[in-house]
């Protein structure tokens, strides 16, 4: 009895060490020796702006590499067809999401369900308030908030009179470049006005065009991403002002304006970069490794000189 005890005692132990020792379930070969392909869920806040179509670009040429599959869906500024989005891909089987949020808090029920049945969650440029996210991919978003600050007081001089124009509310990028640039605008200049346009060009040559109406005498503008500078542009060449516009991103549209002497400045981010390390922290999620919770991505201030 004590022999068949300890037969048993080994076999379990066997069995034991050979589960502990097994790869995570993607990992397994399948029934012909090849290696399942990973699905990466990727959602996009909106495709409507170059920023986020090259951030697209950069998950999808890094899955390629690594041989991995990306289902992609566009939020289209749409909070609540986000939220839609993401169950979509949850049904779809996905073995990871990679979500860029067009609203911080919004976002926070689906990646508490994709936290509930395992699926790891890396966001990307911005982050989820609630829920277990693996790993934020962004550009250090305070920083440059700060960094366009320091610019307009370098250019126009202490106590510039400026507009801030903000972005989505309730994005954490949103509040973070908000943040980054009060801590020295609210010291060094005089913001006289600020109001949202929703990260978008039409809206931010529309807001720009009124609030140039109630503040005639302003004298610099930041603005929280490039699409709205480049509207803010339009409207102060349309009233026949020369007035310094500050962006943010660095996208394809904005470096033409700041060759062109349109666009003053952009705080670029690198957003094909922003994607490819958000594809290697998933592959590392996956295989059991731990990555940091924050990952940056580095940022550079690009003018015309």
């Amino acid at each position: 009895m004590k022999k068949i005890s300890l037969i048993l005692v080994c076999i379990l132990m066997i069995v034991i060490t050979g589960c502990s020792m097994e790869p995570p379930q993607w990992a397994k070969p399948n029934a012909n020796g090849n290696h399942k392909q990973i699905k990466i869920g990727l959602s996009i806040s909106t495709l409507n702006n170059p920023f986020f179509v090259s951030l697209r670009d950069g998950v999808v040429k890094e899955a390629q590499k690594q041989g991995m599959q990306v289902i992609v869906v566009d939020a289209q500024n749409d909070s609540a067809k986000q939220s839609n989005d993401v169950d979509d891909l949850i049904q779809k089987g996905v073995n990871v999401l990679l979500i860029n949020p067009t609203d911080s808090s919004a976002i926070s029920t689906v990646v508490q369900t994709a936290n509930n049945i395992g699926i790891p969650v890396i966001t990307l440029d911005r982050s989820s308030d609630k829920g277990d996210v693996k790993a934020l991919v962004a550009s250090d978003n305070v920083k440059g908030g700060k960094m366009a600050a320091q610019y307009i007081v370098d250019k126009v001089g202490k106590n510039a009179k400026v507009i801030e124009l903000e972005g989505v509310p309730g994005a954490s990028a949103t509040r973070e470049r908000g943040k980054g640039f009060h801590e020295i605008a609210d010291k060094e200049l005089k913001v006289i006005a600020k109001q949202s346009a929703h990260f978008d060009r039409t809206e931010g040559l529309n807001v720009m065009e009124n609030l140039l109406q109630s503040n005639p005498d302003v004298q610099a503008v930041f603005a929280h991403n490039d699409e709205m500078a480049l509207g803010a542009i339009q409207a102060i060449q349309s009233a026949g002002k020369d007035i310094p516009v500050i962006g943010f991103d660095g996208n394809p549209d904005a470096l033409k304006s700041i060759k062109a002497g349109n666009l003053t400045a952009t705080i670029a981010q690198q957003p094909l970069l922003i994607g490819q390390m958000a594809v290697q922290a998933a592959k590392d999620v996956l295989s059991g490794k731990t990555v940091p919770k924050s990952i940056p991505a580095p940022l550079k201030l690009v003018t015309k000189e």
